[in-house]
């Protein structure tokens, strides 16, 4: 009986080893040694609920060698001091931070950089006069735009929102420039630019 429950043990902290711990993370090798270092030395030892293996296992559950979740990446930020009149080719500055985990987002620059490869989500919402034309921009590529055309009948001001789901590599870049002669963003909450990671690519190296 005791070894049964030793081997559901053993296998519910495998599952949740390789279930958090996918994409080949630095961590993932000291993990797999300390992991194997336990069953292999204790591989024709009886196992007993009390035995040091066992001890062992608990200890790396609950120390960071062996609990490890993915981190969290996300940023949501927002105009917060001044509405923002920009020219053309400026990349966007949002001095207001709701969440900037990782701090992945630089609040001098306007750039965020992705700390980890996957697939992210990013929105842009800005409320703005017409013409207006702003861009998503990861590294050099254009991903995403909203505008707003002289001849749109619609009211002066306008909120726009564009929403794009991107697969980056880690270090890329990713930010809001604006395309327009003369852009305006209004400040507050009404405009912003968010992110978050979605999930981690496993094959970090694979060209994009």
């Amino acid at each position: 009986m005791k070894i049964v429950l030793v081997s559901l043990f053993l296998s519910y902290f495998l599952f949740l080893y390789f279930f958090d711990f996918v994409d080949g993370d630095k961590q993932g090798e000291t993990k797999l040694n300390a992991l194997q270092f336990v069953i292999y030395n204790n591989a024709e030892a009886t196992v007993k609920l009390d035995s040091t293996a066992l001890k062992k296992i608990i200890q790396l559950s609950t120390t960071g060698t062996f609990a490890y979740h993915k981190q969290g990446v996300s940023f949501s930020v927002y105009p917060n001091s001044k509405r923002l009149a920009l020219g053309y080719g400026q990349t966007v500055i949002y001095d207001g931070i709701l969440t900037n985990d990782e701090n992945g987002y630089d609040v001098r620059t306007g750039v965020f950089t992705c700390p980890v490869a996957g697939t992210y989500m990013f929105v842009l919402d800005c409320l703005s006069p017409k013409p207006t034309w702003i861009h998503i921009v990861k590294n050099k590529s254009v991903v995403g735009s909203v505008h707003i055309s002289t001849a749109n009948e619609g009211t002066s001001w306008q909120q726009l929102s564009r929403t794009v789901i991107l697969k980056a590599r880690k270090g890329d870049h990713v930010k809001v420039v604006n395309s327009g002669k003369n852009g305006i963003i209004q400040m507050g909450r009404y405009s912003g630019f968010s992110g978050t990671l979605l999930y981690r690519r496993i094959n970090a190296d694979k060209k994009l």
